[in-house]
């Protein structure tokens, strides 16, 4: 019978852990293990040193967390989720990342999988439900199906507001000089959150300040799909920490202010194929590799049933509109247009091409964001070469400004969900993105969806105290 949990022994202790010892070479004296539900939240114990120490040492390190985990909402449960059972949450020792933001400390990521093995021959203890286990799944099938990897960045706009009032820190607008005064708090923010993510090995390609009040920008770089998603988290967690510890709240709110700019979390992904390519896509002077192409043609084809993963907050709708620079509302892509849904960037240089889906915001699971998207894009895509057909918006008008007739002629022929209600059903009906996820998660996964966003939208609370509740919670 396989063991489980630490083991105490009359022997007394062991040798330290080779990790352990490294990271008390960093001065580390706590390990947050650290995981993010289904509704967002990051949520993780912290485990002294020394007992971490055990933890590595035993069969299969882990911690053991109750099987209503995944479908907490505040105190209630989402339907199907019971109280009756442990899960195991299993560290993976190459999420380990040292923790600037909080001094001694390290977090680790995991997998979540069945505390004790299930019957029968060669038993998996991986369920369906992690949304880390789901990405490196659909990950490893594009590369061992495909011979196809993936890069991945993001860019994190989020608000700087005071935590009592919500009122942002400053009234100045995108790339503004006054935005980042020296002296001010908010550029002091800046300044101590970027020098965290780079003394943590995270890529700071820039940061700025952006449109809406107290808004700014985070952008890091590339990194394989896991990987960047472990980045992302730590950056948000980076981000809030210090706006924490210097009296303020950052909020990744969809749209904070009804008149002014929202926040997203743009994703960059660009495709890489290890197999010779035949003659490429063209169209109006544009080209993409046979690879680029089919996962564009997926991608568009899956985009409103994605809207569940990377716009999964009823606020999120408030955000995504025409005209306002979020990308509109049309399934659509356009070369180096930003009121499009996907964007084609630096089309002319196939070594830092890429594309970038604008319909992402700060309440999604990039976890499960990433295997939406990269899921569409390789098995409905790139595994099946399917051929692109739409053309690229290349002009200055956006889809919405289009006639019938122009739409027509570009292919452009279906619209994106307008609200929550509408992403949920699209999403029921996608049988390829089902398939490809599995039939349990999508069950619990849109049972723990409408629940948080009952809470979060109630009728029985006002429109300001929901927006304070977004801002608090995201």
């Amino acid at each position: 019978m396989s063991s489980v949990g630490v083991t105490y022994s009359p022997a007394g202790p062991a040798l330290p852990h080779p990790t352990t010892e490294l990271l008390k070479a960093r001065n580390v004296g706590y390990v947050r293990v650290q995981w993010v539900d289904l509704t967002n939240n990051v949520r993780y114990r912290v485990l002294p040193l020394a007992y971490f120490d055990k933890l590595l040492k035993s069969e299969r390190p882990a911690i053991h967390l109750t099987m209503a985990t995944l479908g907490l909402i505040f105190l209630s449960l989402a339907d199907g989720f019971g109280a009756t059972g442990e899960l195991a949450y299993v560290c993976d020792l190459n999420s380990i990342q040292i923790c600037t933001y909080a001094p001694g400390h390290a977090s680790i990521m995991g997998w979540f999988q069945e505390k004790y093995p299930p019957p029968g021959p060669n038993p998996s203890y991986d369920i369906n439900l992690c949304p880390r286990t789901l990405l490196k799944r659909i990950a490893n099938d594009a590369k061992s199906q495909s011979g196809v990897d993936f890069l991945v960045g993001f860019e994190t706009e989020f608000i700087l507001v005071d935590k009592k009032t919500h009122q942002p820190v400053n009234q100045h607008g995108w790339s503004c000089s006054p935005a980042l005064y020296t002296g001010s708090v908010e550029t002091v923010v800046l300044q101590e959150i970027a020098d965290a993510l780079v003394t943590d090995g995270i890529e700071l390609q820039m940061y700025h300040a952006e449109g809406a009040p107290g808004q700014y920008e985070i952008v890091t770089g590339p990194l394989p799909p896991l990987q960047a998603a472990d980045a992302l988290i730590h950056t948000r967690e980076t981000i809030y920490n210090t706006a924490n510890k210097h009296g303020l709240r950052a909020t990744l709110s969809p749209r904070v202010f009804d008149d002014s700019a929202g926040s997203g979390t743009h994703v960059h992904i660009s495709v890489h194929s290890s197999r010779p390519e035949e003659a490429g896509w063209a169209c109006d002077g544009i080209e993409l590799r046979p690879s680029e192409a089919s996962f564009l043609a997926g991608v568009i084809d899956h985009l409103p049933s994605l809207c569940l993963f990377t716009l999964p907050s009823y606020a999120s709708y408030n955000r995504v509109r025409d005209g306002i620079w979020s990308g509109g509302t049309y399934a659509c892509w356009g070369v180096e247009h930003r009121e499009t849904p996907l964007r084609l960037c630096n089309h002319t240089s196939p070594s830092s091409r890429n594309f970038e889906l604008k319909m992402m915001d700060g309440t999604s699971n990039p976890y499960l964001t990433l295997s939406g998207i990269l899921g569409a894009g390789w098995a409905a895509g790139i595994h099946i070469r399917k051929e692109l057909t739409q053309k690229p918006i290349t002009g200055k008008a956006s889809a919405i400004q289009l006639s019938t007739e122009e739409r027509d002629s570009l292919g452009i022929d279906k619209t994106l969900p307008s609200n929550l209600l509408q992403a949920q059903e699209t999403f029921r009906k996608d049988q390829v993105l089902q398939d490809l996820l599995g039939n349990e998660f999508v069950d619990s996964y849109l049972s723990v969806n409408r629940a948080i966003n009952e809470r979060f939208n109630s009728p029985n609370i006002t429109a300001d105290a929901k927006r304070s509740l977004l801002i608090d919670h995201y």
